[in-house]
């Protein structure tokens, strides 16, 4: 299982243990240092060997290189903060797809929406979904009646009127 902490974190417990194998300690006394197993410690030595400190530095991480560099993503961020409006969608809802299809206009790379999801993420956005509200919604009247109305509802001042309405002779 692979010890918790970023790669700078692990990197300076390895660079720990390399100085203390240099300055001639026991394998045992570096793995109880550093809370690592004895086996990392043979490995951190046999790289201590080959190429000195340096080959206990972090060697970067596997994979592809982003496609979007940093620049683009920085523009990305202005894009998506201006709004969807602004860039040429008729209301203001960003989707992942939505951002897909900016990310391929603008920068000409195509991304799965799903990874876009992903991209997003790393960027500090979250999902969120937009408020429905009607268009004819009367706020001031929403207050009043919650205010007003609801609590004789809930005293029961409506039954009564329920009750009055209902034993008038509609005949």
């Amino acid at each position: 299982m692979r010890t918790k902490g970023t790669a700078g974190e692990l990197e300076l417990r390895r660079r720990i243990g390399g100085r203390l194998l240099l300055q001639g300690r026991k394998l045992r006394e570096v793995a109880e240092a550093c809370d690592v197993d004895i086996s990392s410690v043979k490995r951190w030595k046999a790289a201590l060997r080959e190429g000195g400190l340096e080959a206990l530095a972090v060697k970067g991480s596997p994979g592809r290189e982003p496609k979007l560099d940093e620049s683009q993503k920085a523009k990305l961020v202005e894009i998506l903060l201006a709004g969807p409006v602004n860039a040429g969608y008729r209301n203001q809802l960003w989707t992942r797809a939505r951002v897909a299809d900016v990310i391929a206009n603008r920068f000409g790379i195509r991304y799965h929406p799903v990874h876009v999801g992903r991209i997003l993420r790393n960027l500090g956005f979250s999902c969120q979904m937009p408020e429905h509200k009607a268009r004819e919604q009367d706020d001031e009247e929403i207050a009043h009646w919650r205010r007003y109305k609801w609590p004789a509802l809930k005293r029961g001042l409506a039954t009564t009127i329920y009750d009055s309405f209902f034993s008038m002779n509609l005949a």
